[in-house]
């Protein structure tokens, strides 16, 4: 076994002493060291020809690497061959299912002399190493926020059917701090990530100034290492808030790596402590993480005199930018043509909506959110609706129609009866009495315009005397007033004689009479 290397304050000592003139076995006495200790140190001394006095000034560690320095960095012919292969054996491992092993194998079958599995290992990983070493990065507060979704999902259970739903939990991380939030969603969509996010901010009381997230499909659309598409409804989301999204690099988890970590402690503090509850829904899921979630970040951190809460809290908080007034709503985007009818026809509700009559044939660029439908041509906004998911259903805003169709459109008994008296107050009652009779509103529509036309082409005292007779006779229809104007029935001949109704009396034979079965007289 290898003697254990002396303090260097002990070998300055020696030479101190040595050269003071002291012997060898005193120095050894003195020092608790053999005497042929005390001449290896001096023999190296002597031997290199160096001053006492200038390896008396060096400092410990470099002290003893003049002593100990040991021998050559591998002397032998095999480290010189395995140097060779290095840039191949590297080339070889990232191809796909390559291991060390086969490696090994072929490396021994071309030099049976050369390292065994193990020490071949230990070479090429210390190579690996040396040629990406891991760069510590440091964090400015309130800076960044990593997100990410947790690789293992976590469950409820469905009270009525007894099913297991799987949700996915979102992780999100400040690196500064390492403060953490967690949260179970249903799935990955956007929809359910952009909603993850919000209740992250909510929950963090602010907005930082950059957001890093995984190059997840529902925030990235095309995955890149140094120029990645980011979904627009990430943006429109980052607009909202007013920060900027730089994603991760491309199987780059370093670049996201207290988020990364943030997982694997969510995994021993709040899966483990979980895995035993039942839950039926998903909020009281959440409410379960949130309880854990806070237990982690409210302790103490090894080797710090502080939590993660109370650092971020302090540091990092007061730099967060206010969260906007106003929640987002994730916004969808489509290009649609006017049909015919002068409506657009949104797929999602199957639901048709309203534009100017005057774009019909055009196409038009339609931004829909959860309550709101926004319709755009050429840069202007032409309408705007609240969104309804009836199927088949039509959202119309009379103003979009021409006048044909929004007369057709405005139709009613109040409609006829307001236009009727704004010509005369004798068509205003005629029309009222027509409504009145106990026919279909629809049925004297078309008698109402018949009238009203009848009106702007009669002369004014005619068609009043019209309306009259029209009134006193009790027939209120469109044919009647024609009749009377075209027979010149309103000129100064007397007017025809008015039937009037049999006066009341009591000689009226009832039901008994008819049903008895002899006459009695």
């Amino acid at each position: 076994m290898a003697a254990k290397t002396k303090r260097m304050g002990t070998i300055k000592q020696l030479l101190q002493m040595h050269g003071q003139g002291l012997k060898y076995k005193v120095i050894a006495r003195s020092l608790k060291m053999s005497k042929n200790t005390v001449k290896s140190y001096l023999r190296k001394v002597s031997e290199s020809g160096v001053d006492i006095k200038d390896l008396q000034e060096l400092d410990d560690p470099v002290l003893e690497m003049w002593f100990h320095a040991g021998t050559a960095a591998y002397p032998d012919k095999r480290f010189e061959d395995f140097k060779e292969r290095l840039d191949y054996l590297v080339k070889e491992l990232g191809r796909r299912h390559m291991t060390k092993r086969l490696l090994w194998e072929e490396y021994r079958g071309d030099n049976p002399n050369g390292y065994m599995y193990s020490q071949f290992c230990f070479h090429l990983t210390q190579h690996l190493s040396a040629r990406n070493p891991s760069m510590v990065l440091t964090h400015q507060p309130g800076e960044k926020l990593f997100v990410d979704f947790a690789g293992d999902k976590i469950s409820y259970t469905d009270r009525e059917t007894g099913e297991i739903i799987w949700c996915h939990v979102f992780v999100a991380c400040m690196p500064y701090s390492d403060y953490s939030f967690a949260m179970a969603v249903r799935h990955q969509t956007i929809e359910d990530f952009l909603y993850a996010l919000a209740c992250c901010l909510e929950a963090l009381g602010g907005v930082p100034q950059v957001l890093v997230p995984d190059n997840l499909k529902a925030a990235i659309i095309k995955a890149s290492r140094y120029d990645p598409d980011i979904n627009q409804a990430l943006e429109d989301f980052a607009n909202h808030y007013h920060f900027t999204v730089i994603p991760a690099r491309v199987s780059r988890p370093k670049d996201k790596a207290l988020v990364e970590n943030q997982v694997g402690i969510i995994y021993n503090r709040i899966y483990a402590k979980l895995r035993n509850q039942l839950f039926f829904d998903l909020e009281s899921l959440n409410h379960a993480i949130r309880e854990k979630n806070r237990e982690h970040t409210q302790t103490r951190m090894q080797q710090k005199p502080y939590t993660r809460e109370e650092l971020f809290l302090a540091e990092e908080k007061p730099l967060l930018r206010p969260l906007p007034p106003k929640p987002f709503e994730l916004k969808y985007y489509k290009q649609l043509k006017v049909a015919h009818n002068n409506h657009v026809y949104l797929a999602q509700d199957k639901h048709y909506y309203s534009v100017p009559y005057t774009l019909t044939g055009s196409k038009v660029k339609v931004i829909f959110t959860r309550t709101m439908v926004y319709i755009y041509c050429k840069g202007e906004q032409v309408a705007v609706h609240i969104r309804d998911y009836k199927p088949a259903g039509y959202t119309t805003n009379a103003d979009h129609l021409c006048s044909r169709h929004k007369h057709y459109l405005q139709r009613s008994p109040q409609y006829y009866i307001r236009q009727a008296e704004e010509k005369s107050l004798l068509l205003g009652h005629l029309v009222q009495k027509m409504f009145e009779d106990g026919r279909h509103p629809e049925l004297n529509y078309r008698s109402c315009d018949g009238l009203l036309n009848l009106c702007r082409k009669t002369e004014q005292a005619d068609f009043e005397k019209a309306c009259r007779i029209a009134i006193d006779h009790q027939v209120y229809s469109y044919r009647f007033v024609k009749r009377i104007i075209e027979n010149k029935m309103t000129r100064e001949e007397p007017a025809p004689e008015i039937e009037k109704p049999l006066p009341a009396h009591a000689n009226i034979r009832g039901k008994e009479y008819y049903s008895q079965t002899t006459i009695n007289f």
